[in-house]
């Protein structure tokens, strides 16, 4: 009877979830128009109730889901104390730069009591990506899957699913994690971890006061159903996989991939993959989880040791015989969590499926206009007098050996309107110091705190080559470039060689993507053409990392033509 109680409940749940997302979103004529209040409301997680921010009273935010092709307008209003602006992650945002999102890059926070109207088309995009909030750490719970549906008519390049599900990872604070950011900020020292890894929201059964919430997707025996999932926690890459069963990638960062089997993915924050699971295991109920990947060190870089599961349960399952905590065999099996040579072979399994004509027309660059080399590590900030500083300097990131100092205007108003004194356009192509990157770190790590980008003619093939560096410690960084996909033509442990490794790139079949995580100790290469008008932010998607500085910005100049020219402004873009 009590098993029938919690099986009702959880099915009135799932259906005022998606009444209430019916209310706030509305499809005709290809236009997707969705109304999103930034608003409080309470949650309880492992036995903890918390007031924080949210979309329209839902944790995770809603699910917005728009078809290739469709213009797609989101009113959001602001009815919290902080300031928020929200980013559309992998949307290229083809000459609508202004609703890109990353405050002071794009357009200056929303305020309280204010809306802002994001309008923008998907163009020759379909697949699962994401939207977050882009100001401090309030992603941490403003965040929701983005799926764009193929074109009407257009089927998968692979064997339709049956069914189809957001599995959306993230983590879970039982602090305010303003709070958090703030204070590790201020001391210049590290930042309290969360409290529990979540699957759609919920830590699953293994933590406590989790085991009734837990999220459920019930299945049929022979089907085939599309995962599609999406790493949204702050600062952790993670594993994911369900027990006893084998995944098909089809897709990475909406971008269709030739299919490959795994028993385990892994993604970065900012990345997202979909898989497709067959139900071919006896009837019964089976745990999805998701664990970490940290190959940095543990005593430096601590995080939550218990994965956050969930059930896939078959249809015809014993639902008396509930899958136990105190089962560990019942789990995926995970590789270790710092094992960054099955990253490395997993990311060159990816390859994509794009073809040289036609719907899925890829064209990899095959020379160089700008080659430029950019380090990504650790680096410390000297404390000012009479400012507590517990460890004796300010952690920071850079690239380069530059840490990003935060305009106070967006960067896009100043280049649109010629604004003096807001960035300097000279980031540097190489690092300011150099040496051997993986060998022995230099005895100082301080960077230069400042405010530069780099500025690209329309056109311009770009290879970036990031580099890992021993400054402090090795980290593997996921990176994500705003405005425009990038293919990654290689990967690889060391310091890169610029005169041998060129020769073992994939310039065949690389993936295309919008976040590589940098292998601990190595190296990531990418390359683009800047066709896309405007101001895009790059940064690490570790949200610590972010707040340290490790992030720049490219400015990519007006081409020739309407179609290759930024338009202006929209009327309503928050003021600063």
């Amino acid at each position: 009877m009590q098993l029938r109680r919690l099986l009702a409940a959880w099915i009135v749940a799932q259906v005022l979830f998606v009444v209430v997302g019916a209310i706030h979103h509305k499809r005709k004529g290809g236009i997707s128009y969705f109304d999103w209040k930034i608003q409080y409301a309470n949650f309880t997680r492992l036995c903890h109730n918390k007031t924080l921010v949210s979309v329209n009273g839902q944790f995770p935010g809603p699910t917005a889901y728009v078809r290739e092709g469709d213009t797609v307008i989101v009113n959001v209003t602001n009815l919290v104390s902080y300031n928020v602006t929200i980013h559309w992650h992998g949307v290229r945002q083809l000459l609508s730069a202004w609703a890109d999102g990353p405050a002071y890059v794009t357009q200056c926070p929303l305020q309280t009591g204010r809306s802002y109207v994001h309008k923008f088309r998907i163009i020759g995009q379909r697949g699962t990506l994401f939207w977050h909030a882009h100001f401090s750490w309030l992603r941490a719970t403003v965040y929701g899957a983005f799926i764009i549906l193929p074109k009407r008519h257009v089927v998968y390049p692979f064997i339709q699913p049956s069914h189809e599900v957001p599995i959306v990872l993230g983590e879970w604070w039982n602090a305010n994690t303003e709070d958090i950011i703030s204070q590790a900020l201020a001391t210049g020292a590290g930042y309290q971890i969360s409290d529990a890894l979540t699957i759609n929201g919920q830590p699953g059964i293994l933590y406590n006061c989790s085991q009734e919430e837990t999220f459920k997707y019930n299945v049929r025996k022979g089907k085939r159903y599309l995962l599609r999932v999406i790493n949204a926690a702050l600062n952790f890459q993670l594993y994911f996989g369900v027990a006893n069963h084998t995944l098909t990638v089809v897709e990475s960062d909406a971008e269709y991939t030739k299919q490959f089997k795994t028993d385990v993915i892994k993604l970065a924050p900012g990345e997202s993959m979909n898989v497709v699971l067959t139900t071919d295991q006896p009837i019964g109920q089976y745990y999805m989880a998701a664990s970490i990947f940290s190959p940095a060190p543990v005593n430096l870089v601590p995080f939550p040791q218990t994965p956050a599961t969930a059930i896939l349960s078959y249809h015809g399952a014993n639902l008396s015989t509930i899958v136990s905590p105190n089962s560990p065999e019942l789990l995926p099996e995970f590789p270790a969590f710092n094992d960054s040579t099955f990253y490395v072979n997993f990311s060159r399994s990816l390859k994509s499926r794009g073809s040289t004509s036609g719907y899925y027309y890829m064209d990899v660059p095959m020379h160089v206009d700008e080659d430029l080399l950019y380090t990504v590590g650790y680096a410390h900030q000297p404390c000012l007098p009479g400012e507590a500083c517990p460890i004796g300097f300010h952690l920071a990131t850079s690239i380069n050996n530059i840490t990003f100092k935060s305009p106070t205007v967006s960067l896009l108003q100043a280049y649109y309107y010629n604004i003096s004194g807001v960035y300097d356009p000279d980031f540097p192509g190489i690092p300011e110091f150099q040496y051997n990157y993986t060998g022995v770190a230099p005895a100082n790590e301080i960077s230069v705190y400042a405010t530069k980008v780099k500025v690209l003619a329309y056109g311009a093939v770009v290879q970036i080559v990031f580099q890992d560096t021993s400054s402090t410690f090795f980290e593997s960084h996921p990176i994500h470039l705003h405005g425009q996909n990038f293919y990654v033509v290689g990967l690889g442990f060391g310091t890169y060689n610029s005169t041998s490794d060129p020769a073992n790139f994939n310039l065949r079949d690389p993936p295309s993507k919008n976040t590589i995580a940098v292998p601990s100790g190595g190296w990531a290469a990418v390359r683009f053409r800047a066709v896309n008008p405007g101001v895009w932010y790059m940064h690490c998607h570790l949200d610590i990392h972010n707040s340290w500085g490790m992030a720049t910005a490219f400015i990519v100049k007006n081409g020739i033509g309407k179609k290759q020219t930024l338009p202006p402004p929209p009327s309503d873009l928050p003021p600063c």
